[in-house]
Formats: C-alpha cells, structure tokens, sequence
C-alpha cells in the first residue's frame, strides 16, 4: 500500500511538472518587448523547423511545446510559407493564430516556360490584390517575367510584381554577359521562350537553339509546334500547350509559324536562364529538324528525307 501512495505521489509530481512545462511553454518570452519583426517560413519547412527557427528568433519559448500544441490542434497544414510580424510579447497561441492567418509576403514558384496568362492563374491564388485587369499588363512584358521563386507581398500590385520578376530577369541575364541594353535582346528572348518551349531537357536546348538558327539563316519558316500552342491559349479543360494539329497550321496569326517565316513578333512564354543563355550561344550543327520520340527522346536530322523516316520510326 505504501509502494501504491509513493507510485501515486510521484505520478502527481511529473504531471504538475509537465503542467508547469505546459504553461510556460506557452506564455511570452518577453511580454514588455512589443517591437515587432518580420519572420520568414520557407516554402518546404516542416514544423519541427518552423519550431526550432521561431525559437531562436526569441518569438517561442520552447518549440517542442509549439510542436505538440500544433499537432494538437491539427493546424500544422494551415501553417503557410511566407512572412509575419511577429512580437516577443505574443503568447503561442497568438504566434501560431498569426502564422495561419497573418502573412504579409508569399512564397510564389513561377515554372520555366510559363506564359503571362499561367503565371497570372498562379497570382490569383496568392494574392489578394489580385484582378483580372493584371493580365494584360503581364502579357505586355512576357518573356521578361522571370521563372523563379520569390517573397511577394500579399497585398501587391501588379506593377511591383511585374517589377520584382524584370529586375530578377535583369540580374540573371547579366550572369551570362547580358544587360537590358544588349543589342537585339528582344530577339534572343523571343528565340529563346522558343527553345523553353519545345526543349524536354536543358540538355537539349543549345541544339534545338543551332535548328532555329540555321533554319532563320536560310529563310526557312521554323515549323515550331509551341507557336500554334501560344496561339491557340487555354483548352476547354483549363489547361494550357495542347497538343496542336495539322489543321492549326493554317491559323491566320503573326506567331504562327509554319505560315510565317521568320520569328513570331514577340516572346510565348517566360524562358529560365539556360534557355536564354542557349539562344545566347547555340552549338554549331547542320541539324534543321528534331523531333521527340513517344519516350521523350530528342531526334535531329539534316534533311526533311531523313527527318521523314524518324518520323515513321518513332512517332507512327
């Protein structure tokens, strides 16, 4: 019986020690500090991390406390990637409200090969600010809208977002010996949202690059496939780049290509720096068509007859 009252006794001691734990766990660090900052959650964090960084900012006083409040309270879904202000002086409970519902700044992922129309879908769902009016904008500066990941405020207009992604697209090119005063700059973005497009690997692109340009250096139309696609725009479905027809090759527009020699007279789509730098420095070849295999590998020919049997080999 004694043995029972001790076992007892001490069971009363550990959960009044977790109870203590607990309720510390979840006050301030500093309630008289109110000076707010900004904390970053990157996109990919889970909520150990979340925990462990908000710990050594000083916004928590212990992340383990965080991580089983979290879990409790099934919200650590409903925690997002983004920025906050946040205070010393906020209890757990107010950090963790705030961090579901209280960003400032989101995470954004635009892809290589994105149209303005694509990336506009995917600022819709982010930011609040957002309107229907913001396309046409974003179509006027396709193919300098830079494919990256990026910290935007949640609140933007579409003219600091358009500036975030041109001055990110500024920045890149210059890695490769570019600037926004580069003769024919327009040209080698057009090319190159080409080569975005119709490439399957980085790999490819250079080559894919020295078709396009032998096939402008004899006057020939360059039969890209992605121009009836940019044409064409969003499917019934919703999506984007179907696959087009022989009949689309007769589409009465200036980017249609087949119909038109020459490039389309601006850029289809926002190409990533690898295709930018292809259109930059295409290998040398005497290829002047490629095709890709139902596998997704690339085959390239010097004449339309060779071209022609690929073309029963791997795609009929």
């Amino acid at each position: 019986m004694r043995k029972i009252s001790v076992v007892i006794i001490l069971l009363a001691i550990a959960a009044f020690g977790l109870f203590i734990w607990w309720q510390n766990g979840i006050k301030a660090p500093s309630p008289a500090n109110q000076q707010e900052s900004i904390f970053v959650i990157n996109k990919g964090e889970n909520v150990r991390e979340i925990g462990n960084d908000l710990k050594e900012a000083g916004f928590i006083k212990d992340p383990v406390v965080f991580f089983l409040y979290v879990k409790k309270e099934g919200i650590d879904t409903e925690i997002q990637a983004g920025s906050y202000r946040l205070s010393p002086s906020m209890t757990l409970p107010q950090v963790i409200e705030t961090l579901q519902h209280g960003t400032i700044d989101v995470w954004i992922t635009i892809p290589e090969g994105f149209r303005a129309e694509e990336i506009a879908d995917v600022l819709k769902d982010s930011i609040s600010s957002y309107n229907d009016l913001w396309i046409a904008i974003l179509k006027e500066n396709e193919g300098y809208l830079f494919p990256d990941t990026y910290l935007i405020p949640h609140e933007a207009e579409v003219e600091q977002v358009v500036s975030i992604m041109r001055n990110n697209f500024n920045a890149k090119i210059e890695s490769i010996g570019l600037s926004t005063n580069s003769p024919n700059l327009d040209r080698l973005v057009t090319i190159a949202s080409l080569i975005e497009r119709e490439a399957l690997t980085d790999e490819e692109k250079s080559l894919i690059a020295s078709v396009i340009q032998n096939r402008l250096n004899s006057g020939m139309a360059l039969d890209i496939d992605a121009t009836l696609q940019y044409i064409k725009g969003k499917n019934a479905d919703g999506s984007w780049w179907s696959v087009p027809t022989a009949s689309d090759r007769q589409i009465n527009s200036p980017y249609n290509t087949y119909r038109n020699p020459g490039l389309p007279p601006a850029p289809i789509a926002n190409p990533g720096i690898a295709a930018i730098q292809a259109a930059l420095n295409p290998s040398e070849s005497s290829y002047y068509f490629y095709l890709h295999d139902t596998n997704g590998n690339i085959h390239f020919s010097e004449t339309l007859e060779e071209h022609n049997g690929k073309v029963n080999k791997y795609l009929r």
